[in-house]
């Protein structure tokens, strides 16, 4: 953990323990019938508080306001970059289905799998992404996150819908590395072009897959990197003459998706002339092109866990990335590989 990161971590640590103690003493009020806001002049003593207040003293709401707008000033300072290419490119980084908190044994699959080798292999997919994509002009990333970015979505070790999967550490822990493991990426990414990071909700971690998104783009506030992290399941962006769709894949059919995308958003279908869909979910590539749009699943860097190994769900574990042009539409599709 960095010198920044530990700092931050202590800031909320202590300021949730001033926090659960208020509560504590509000819930100790309410049963004594003393309303909080006029502790004062009290005195009330139980196992755990004793409630005493000057009259010059702040109130439990005084308190817990000042904490909350503390933690919200909270942001790193970011440089400004000046991006100044033209003729350029953008390219799109999806690294899908990362899964970091999910358990592989070598034993028993062929292969390890665990948050650290997660982390790792996202980071170096992204890096060796970008490397790829040296020979382009590149003046704009497109940075998707999310799609099972998290193996669970329990402290119990279930996924949101209560399946139970093969676990790698905390929940906590999970959590804390994608968050380094993100911030990381972007930081990286915005040093080359102007980046925007869309994130797309998934089956594994619904809940704490938005909390980890909203996370990055509190973090990133004081940043030039874009945000589009709301729970909506399908998201868009236009570059140029480019139309881009993305979403987990687990709920609209694969055929439903054209008329969906001129449905929800016929201003851009109408000024675009090349369209696409990144989908995700099922850890393995299919591209295909239907009326007016070409849909493309991505693959996955994480290996398959004991109940997929045994029922022959495999994968070859990578990340991939695209190319686009303004007005010629996706002229590069880039993966890089996890091979021994």
């Amino acid at each position: 953990m960095s010198k920044q990161d530990h700092e931050l971590w202590q800031m909320l640590k202590s300021n949730r323990e001033i926090m659960d103690q208020l509560t504590g003493l509000q819930q100790e009020a309410v049963e004594a019938g003393i309303p909080i806001k006029d502790i004062k002049h009290y005195w009330y003593k139980s196992k755990k508080y004793s409630i005493f207040a000057k009259q010059q003293g702040m109130t439990y709401e005084e308190v817990k306001d000042e904490l909350i707008e503390q933690m919200k000033d909270y942001a790193p300072q970011y440089p400004t970059f000046q991006y100044q290419k033209e003729d350029g490119h953008l390219l799109v980084i999806d690294p899908s289905d990362i899964h970091i908190g999910k358990l592989a044994v070598a034993a028993e699959t062929g292969e390890d799998y665990n948050i650290e080798k997660a982390v790792n292999r996202t980071i170096e997919g992204i890096l060796g992404i970008i490397q790829k994509a040296k020979g382009f002009e590149i003046d704009e990333i497109l940075f998707i996150v999310g799609n099972d970015a998290l193996h669970i979505d329990t402290p119990k070790g279930t996924t949101t819908s209560g399946t139970k999967v093969d676990v790698d550490g905390m929940w906590h822990e999970a959590f804390l590395a994608a968050k380094d493991m993100y911030v990381k990426s972007i930081e990286a990414m915005m040093s080359i072009a102007k980046t925007h990071v869309l994130y797309c909700p998934s089956n594994h971690d619904f809940m704490t897959g938005f909390f980890l998104a909203d996370v990055l783009k509190t973090w990133f506030r004081n940043s030039q990197v874009t945000f589009d992290v709301s729970i909506n399941h399908r998201k868009y962006y236009q570059y140029h003459e480019n139309m881009i769709e993305a979403d987990h894949g687990d709920g609209v059919k694969a055929e439903q998706t054209p008329l969906i995308m001129a449905s929800e958003q016929p201003t851009m279908w109408a000024s675009s002339r090349f369209r696409y869909s990144y989908k995700h979910h099922l850890h393995h590539r299919i591209s295909k092109d239907f009326t007016g749009v070409n849909l493309t699943v991505l693959r996955s860097p994480s290996e398959p866990d004991g109940w997929h190994h045994r029922n022959g769900f495999l994968n070859i574990p990578a990340i991939e990335g695209f190319v686009h042009h303004p007005n010629k539409g996706r002229v590069a599709q880039l993966t890089h590989y996890f091979v021994q």
